[in-house]
């Protein structure tokens, strides 16, 4: 692979010809990256602020830009780019604000509290991110932020078909003033991304992504003594239970199955519906589903874009196409139109069960799987059923009842009652099981990839 050609997924048109690196151009762009930490770790917390306050405002000056080119580099909706941008930009922001608090030394004792102690959280150096398509600029700022204010320089290596949102990335951050070297981009293969882990310059690595492919660079940098954070797949279960307002989970349930064309790692996609309100509910979300506007994502009135590539969309056709022969029953959509977009209908699939895709596995697109359940307690325990364990949702009239449900049984990272959202800079971001580990936002993305060295006095 000597090339890589982006093509906007709604016309099939291609954008974009980009030249894969080598590994002597790769390797001079690390040696570059430890070169600009060198620097920049020696200044305080309160020096790198202002940095990442002026990457803020260029991405909130460029957002009309940085919107348009997600949009044909991967289908997303020109409204939830501009949403993306300014999320992106606060994400600067809070690191910028509360990253000088959250890693500032604390002060310790030892010896039984007779001596006194420091805590400092040092940066380590260089920093590899691999990042996929879905949030273009959102997945590779959320760990670029953190690891700014920490102190560590960012390698990027983003998914093929939004090369060019990487590529922007770092221009904007260049021209907001951040110093060269400081953050970059590559352009490379597995092979080639495989020898970038090994380097001796890179100490630790963030990946989001498959848990296939989360598992070979997990399995890889472990046996390279480098810590890494791991963001990967899930079949988030959104339980309906026997008091839930269904209006409200309704109208939810659709909004958290849809957004980002329904290929969100945090979005809604498992529905465990108890017997005392599916009936209910199944009717009135299927309603939903079957009046959602497919169409331009640059239009004002589009619900529903495309899928990312041709890629994703065979993807999704073959684990709908399974599942319905291993019995799951199609209640609406299924049927894409044969046509250069890769368009796929928003579809609801019935009688889900252990076995099939659509129960098993991550539907990453507008699919959206429905399992009856006998009662509460049932429900709890068939959203655990799942490899997975990133995010859910409970939909309940008693709120404390939620908040326990979600505190003592759910196994998942987050847990969303009667709302769906992504991501929110005050929260941790993260999953359990082979949804990955390590946690992203809230301060703590912003410790995992530091020293936290103890300094013990003698006084």
């Amino acid at each position: 692979m000597s090339q890589i050609q982006t093509r906007n997924p709604a016309t099939g048109e291609v954008l974009e010809t980009y030249e894969v690196m080598g590994e002597q151009e790769v390797f001079a762009k690390i040696d570059s990256a430890h070169e600009a930490f060198l620097d920049w770790r020696s200044k305080s917390h309160e020096e790198r602020a202002p940095y990442l306050r002026k990457i803020a405002g260029v991405l909130r000056d460029n957002s009309e830009r940085f919107s348009e080119l997600m949009t044909r580099e991967m289908g997303k909706l020109l409204r939830d780019g501009k949403t993306e941008v300014e999320l992106c930009a606060r994400l600067f922001e809070y690191a910028a604000d509360k990253g000088p608090e959250e890693l500032a030394d604390q002060e310790r004792t030892h010896s039984g509290g007779k001596k006194r102690g420091i805590v400092t959280f040092s940066p380590i150096g260089v920093i590899y991110s691999v990042q996929p398509w879905n949030f273009p600029l959102y997945q590779p700022v959320r760990v670029l932020a953190a690891n700014l204010i920490a102190g560590n320089s960012v390698i990027l290596k983003h998914a093929s078909i939004c090369t060019g949102s990487g590529l922007l990335l770092r221009d904007l951050c260049e021209e907001a003033g951040l110093p060269k070297g400081l953050f970059d981009v590559i352009i490379v293969g597995h092979d080639l991304s495989d020898k970038v882990i090994e380097h001796k310059l890179i100490r630790a690595v963030t990946m989001t992504g498959s848990d296939g492919a989360g598992s070979h660079i997990g399995e890889l940098a472990s046996k390279n003594l480098k810590k890494t954070v791991l963001e990967l797949g899930s079949n988030d279960a959104y339980l309906v239970l026997e008091d839930a307002d269904i209006e409200t989970a309704v109208k939810t349930c659709v909004m958290g199955r849809l957004y980002n064309n329904g290929e969100t790692c945090v979005s809604a996609k498992r529905f465990i519906v108890t017997d005392a309100v599916y009936d209910e509910f199944v009717s009135a979300f299927v309603e939903r589903m079957k009046g959602v506007t497919m169409g331009d994502p640059t239009k004002d009135d589009t619900q529903l874009g495309p899928l990312s590539s041709k890629e994703q969309f065979d993807t999704i056709v073959e684990q709908v196409s399974k599942s319905i022969d291993q019995g799951a029953t199609l209640l609406c959509g299924g049927d894409p139109a044969d046509d250069a977009g890769c368009y796929y209908p928003a579809t609801v699939l019935a009688d889900c069960k252990p076995g099939m895709p659509a129960y098993d596995d991550e539907l990453f697109g507008p699919v959206a799987s429905v399992i009856r359940a006998k009662d509460d307690e049932n429900a709890m325990r068939i959203a655990n059923d799942s490899r997975y364990g990133l995010g859910g949702g409970i939909f309940t009239k008693d709120e404390d009842k939620a908040v326990r449900l979600a505190r003592d049984h759910f196994d998942t990272g987050m847990v969303r009652i009667n709302s769906f959202g992504a991501a929110d800079p005050n929260m941790p971001f993260g999953g359990v099981k082979d949804s990955g580990y390590g946690r992203e936002h809230g301060g703590f993305g912003m410790k995992e990839f530091v020293n936290a060295k103890a300094i013990f006095l003698p006084s």
